[in-house]
């Protein structure tokens, strides 16, 4: 008797319960996973910084991030005031001439997404010089993150 009270309080209850609301899915649209195009055109503009001896644009496709890191041949540096400092000392920016600096260029090998907001870039740095000397070539390994001025290097491994 006592079960057959419960079921009917059971049943009476669920009738009188109204029916949840149907939750809708999310409308927040994940960003686009990079292309390689799109870090391609990151470099070409840091590049054009370089052939163009303006350091700012050069350096701007880095984080402003104080943890951004360089690793080259003279260890690891952090941020852009070390990596300025660095360029600055090693090449010569008094003139647009890319004669003392060469002229730089990059040449794609792997570009893999890690995830939406970071992605890996591989490839060749080549610094060409108009007096026809040696190219002095180089791999570089490049961590992107989306951030909101656009894909920015927050670690760099170049040698």
């Amino acid at each position: 008797m006592r079960a057959g009270l419960l079921m009917a309080g059971v049943l009476a209850l669920s009738a009188c319960t109204p029916e949840p609301e149907p939750v809708e899915a999310a409308t927040e649209v994940a960003a686009p996973a990079v292309s390689a195009a799109d870090l391609e055109a990151v470099m070409e503009d840091s590049a054009a910084g370089w052939n163009e001896g303006d350091m700012d644009r050069f350096l701007a496709i880095y984080s402003d991030a104080p943890e951004t890191s360089f690793v080259g041949s003279g260890g690891l540096m952090r941020g852009k005031a070390a990596m300025e400092e660095r360029y600055r000392a090693a090449y010569d920016w008094s003139q647009p001439d890319p004669a003392e600096r060469g002229e730089l260029t990059f040449e794609t090998e792997d570009v893999r997404p890690l995830g939406d907001t970071h992605a890996l870039y591989i490839g060749r740095y080549i610094l060409t010089y108009p007096d026809g000397g040696e190219p002095v070539t180089g791999y570089t390994s490049l961590v992107f993150a989306r951030e909101p001025e656009g894909w920015k290097i927050i670690a760099d491994h170049s040698s």
